[in-house]
């Protein structure tokens, strides 16, 4: 049986705790269970995320509702399953979306920006690479993404393209950003004993330590009417989430400001604690992948990459040995030859054979282009 705890501890859930930020808001709660975007429902869960964006935390939004939105357009009102139509409707909706959180945020004075995933990205190392350096840029400028998955391109019947759902894509989007925490809001308050549309003697279970296959059964059979995903890619999307060191609350966005409520450490809906630190969950992920090359650094690079917490500069490079392109897993290692750190190269082996030893400012003119002044950003390594 799973691991249940009613105890919710408030110093684990404190807003000192959360920095980073990703909210999936399910298809139900933006179109307040009709054909069409709610605009009182987006414009109160708006406002929300821009006073924790004006706060200085970075706030990452996966939304639903791009079907949704594309049939009430084309006053369609029967529901269809073929995929190609259902493509049609997503790529009429998401303008029709995307327009709609971009009016209410600008109201605030907050800047959004779109981005569209398919599960491609995250398995090719140039594209994880690249998704997740405009994420983490987007953030850094108080920008508030908004994700859906590409629905035009991302093919069900093409096995392992497509996620199917915007649960497990919040998930992997909160892993590639290490998210400190990641709250899934539908009209659902949590998960149950029980379906609580059916069964009115379910309770609600505050707290999951664990994961299992007794947690697994219990949100089998639970839907979520227009929506994709029903409880079980929930807690498929938690099970996901917490592997990677990012808490996780399953709760109902209709409750009165549940997203200030539950950073301000308030207990609500179903929380998951995560099952491992993000720097273990990073480390052990680049660590199991095998490093294509190595890179020399010299002794003031370094310091900078072991206790100021630098990024890796051209100018402290010395040598580099094997073949590797963009998004290659490199070993960093000393004038020793001893390893330093391990991280995911911003530019092939190549390029940093022309540019080693070079102020970053003269990367553009070395190469005719450039993917930024670090070799490897802070964010994409872990010192050994």
């Amino acid at each position: 049986m799973g691991e249940i705890s009613n105890k919710r501890q408030k110093e684990e859930k404190a807003s000192s705790n959360y920095h980073r930020i990703v909210i999936k808001l399910g298809t139900n709660l933006v179109t307040g269970g009709r054909d069409s975007l709610n605009y009182e429902a987006m414009a109160e869960l708006v406002g929300q995320v821009a006073q924790l964006n004006q706060q200085g935390l970075e706030v990452i939004l996966v939304s639903s509702g791009a079907v949704a939105a594309g049939k009430r357009r084309l006053g369609i009102q029967k529901k269809l399953r073929d995929i190609p139509f259902k493509q049609v409707l997503a790529s009429v909706g998401q303008a029709h979306l995307m327009q709609s959180y971009d009016q209410l945020f600008s109201r605030r004075g907050i800047i959004t920006a779109q981005a569209l995933l398919t599960k491609a990205d995250f398995l090719n190392r140039s594209g994880y690479l690249n998704a997740r350096n405009t994420l983490l840029a987007l953030l850094k400028l108080k920008v508030v993404p908004i994700i859906n998955e590409n629905d035009v391109v991302a093919v069900d019947e093409l096995e392992g393209i497509s996620f199917g759902d915007n649960d497990n894509l919040s998930a992997m989007v909160a892993n590639l950003v290490d998210a400190d925490l990641l709250i899934i809001l539908s009209d659902v308050a949590g998960l149950y004993t029980a379906d609580p549309k059916r069964d009115a003697n379910a309770k609600l279970i505050p707290r999951v330590e664990k994961i299992d296959a007794f947690i697994e059964s219990l949100a089998k059979g639970s839907s979520e009417g227009e929506g994709v995903g029903g409880m079980s890619t929930k807690i498929e999307a938690a099970k996901l989430a917490t592997a990677s060191g990012t808490a996780v609350v399953l709760a109902d966005g209709r409750e009165p400001n549940v997203i200030l409520r539950l950073i301000n450490g308030e207990a609500l809906g179903t929380f998951f604690p995560p099952t491992t630190s993000k720097l273990e969950s990073r480390k052990r992920w680049m660590l199991g992948l095998p490093a294509k090359g190595k890179i020399f650094i010299d002794s003031g690079a370094k310091t900078a990459l072991q206790k100021q917490n630098k990024s890796l500069l051209p100018a402290g490079i010395t040598g580099i040995e094997g073949e590797f392109e963009r998004g290659d897993i490199v070993t960093i290692v000393d004038s020793n030859g001893d390893k330093v750190a391990c991280g995911i190269s911003n530019y092939k082996s190549a390029d940093v054979e022309v540019i080693k030893g070079c102020r970053s400012d003269q990367i553009l003119k070395l190469l005719g282009y450039e993917y930024g002044a670090e070799v490897v950003h802070r964010d994409n390594l872990v010192i050994l």
